[in-house]
């Protein structure tokens, strides 16, 4: 992995002004964040351009993450003045979030009512790539009318989606930060994908990721790579020692830790490895502070040479 981690599309400047001039036509906004790592996969710029809209924060991907983290990641939210909720876009229940949709739309209806005229309310979805915004609106609709893929940068047009006779949902690109300082929030991002994978050594990448989830939990990671009761928690021992357990190897039984990598990175991202939320809830620093966009880490940085 590069020393900095830093991936900003041309696109992705386009789409920031095209979003811009959309939420002018938008009564509020549906911010969807990886209930894995909700803080880190929250883009602070979006969140200030949106500011002046009511707002519904969804912890998408919630079937992959512990629920229990979950639970407390909802309540920080709640308490800094946020309406956040939980969801799986690959199976979950819609009626909860049409309730929210009805619910913070109520004020612009009852404007329009009290002239006697039945408005269209028009939703805008945002959020940083690959946390599932597509999919998200193709459950709500019904269908697969949004284009949705596991990679990120795929929807690069804004995209009206009618879902009933007065409601409307936009779907947005993609958007990260034009600049990654926080480098943990940055590495978070690269494990859950959201960061082509291209820009990294994806063995380094693979290894710190298996690193952190055998520290969450290591019965699950040894059980699904087949790992030694004495395996060292190194990125390094780690990946090998996973191409030893489930026979990714080479002629003269060299480790193949490429397609290691690659499979290591796949079923994390694919859940495969147990619910992990790889990023902890810790509660405002100031209780008062609403809707902060503060990183609390719970880990350590890796070292230089992990």
């Amino acid at each position: 992995m590069p020393d900095r981690i830093n991936w900003y599309p041309g696109h992705m400047a386009k789409s920031r002004r095209l979003l811009q001039e959309q939420l002018r036509a938008v009564d509020a906004v549906i911010e969807l964040c990886d209930a894995r790592a909700p803080l880190a996969t929250r883009n602070a710029d979006l969140k200030k351009l949106t500011r002046d809209k009511a707002r519904i924060l969804v912890l998408n991907k919630a079937d992959l993450a512990d629920d229990r983290e979950t639970a407390k990641w909802l309540e920080r939210f709640r308490r800094e003045g946020l309406t956040a909720m939980r969801f799986n876009s690959n199976g979950g229940r819609t009626k909860e979030i049409l309730a929210k949709i009805e619910e913070a739309s109520a004020p612009a209806l009852a404007r329009f009512a009290a002239r006697g005229v039945k408005k269209t309310v028009r939703f805008m979805v945002t959020g940083i790539p690959n946390v599932g915004k597509s999919t998200f609106i193709n459950r709500l609709h019904g269908s697969a009318i949004a284009k949705a893929s596991d990679r990120p940068g795929v929807t690069r047009a804004n995209q009206w989606v009618r879902l009933g006779p007065y409601l409307e949902i936009l779907d947005t690109p993609g958007m990260l930060p034009p600049r990654m300082d926080d480098q943990e929030s940055a590495r978070l991002l690269a494990y859950l994908g959201s960061i082509r994978d291209e820009i990294m050594d994806t063995e380094d990448l693979a290894g710190g990721l298996l690193s952190r989830l055998y520290a969450l939990n290591p019965e699950a990671v040894s059980a699904r790579f087949k790992l030694p009761g004495d395996v060292e928690n190194t990125p390094h021992g780690l990946l090998e020692a996973a191409c030893q357990g489930r026979g990714w190897l080479l002629s003269g039984g060299r480790y193949d830790t490429d397609r290691a990598a690659a499979l290591v990175l796949d079923e994390f991202r694919a859940g495969k490895i147990g619910r992990l939320t790889i990023q902890g809830a810790l509660p405002p620093e100031n209780p008062r502070q609403r809707d902060q966009s503060l990183w609390n880490p719970i880990f350590r940085p890796h070292a230089a040479g992990d």
